[in-house]
């Protein structure tokens, strides 16, 4: 495990509060799309606000995160709302993910561009893929400034071309700058 990695997300997760969860808008805005029940995988899980939706939806979630102080306090807050979530300390860079093994699988803020090609494997037939992260064409310096970290224009759909695109948004610098969704994109994907 990348230590300097991990020690510097724990010192991150160490300062955030849980009171302030949030689903990323990709997923909660589509929970419609959901299978009634089914494995699911919230991949860079943070503090879990997409794995606490995810069960509240009645799926079996994992939770994958680099950060053990994430890991602790997402499973704190699973307990305390008697959710069954499976959070683990993993560093995603070295640990292959289990093929055919999640019929939804949801990515926020993350971005390592190696991992797509098993990250769709890693879905069922017909499984689901939410994914948003940020874009290098952004309103605010909010976000990173590393372009390993930030997408290319519907760099998304390209990454993930294999998968039937069943939504995608990219607001980039068009129209009204206070609305909308900015500094990020959208992707939902199905798996043939």
């Amino acid at each position: 495990m990348t230590s300097t990695l991990k020690e510097k997300w724990d010192q991150i997760y160490a300062k955030q509060s849980d009171c302030s969860l949030q689903a990323a808008a990709v997923l909660a805005e589509h929970t419609f799309l959901l299978p009634e029940q089914g494995a699911a995988l919230d991949l860079a899980c943070g503090l879990g606000a997409n794995a606490l939706l995810l069960a509240e939806c009645g799926l079996d979630v994992e939770a994958w995160d680099i950060s053990s102080v994430a890991i602790e306090k997402l499973q704190k807050l699973a307990v305390e709302k008697n959710l069954k979530i499976t959070a683990k300390q993993v560093d995603i860079q070295q640990n292959a993910l289990p093929e055919n093994s999640y019929d939804v699988i949801v990515i926020t803020r993350f971005l390592d561009r190696r991992l797509c090609r098993e990250i769709m494997a890693a879905l069922k037939p017909d499984g689901l893929l939410f994914y948003q992260t940020y874009t290098r064409q952004k309103i605010s310096e909010s976000s990173p400034h590393n372009p390993d970290f930030l997408l290319a224009e519907n760099e998304l759909l390209s990454l993930f071309s294999p998968l039937k695109v069943i939504f995608y948004q990219e607001h980039g610098l068009i129209g009204a700058m206070e609305q909308g969704e900015r500094n990020e994109a959208l992707f939902i994907g199905q798996k043939s």
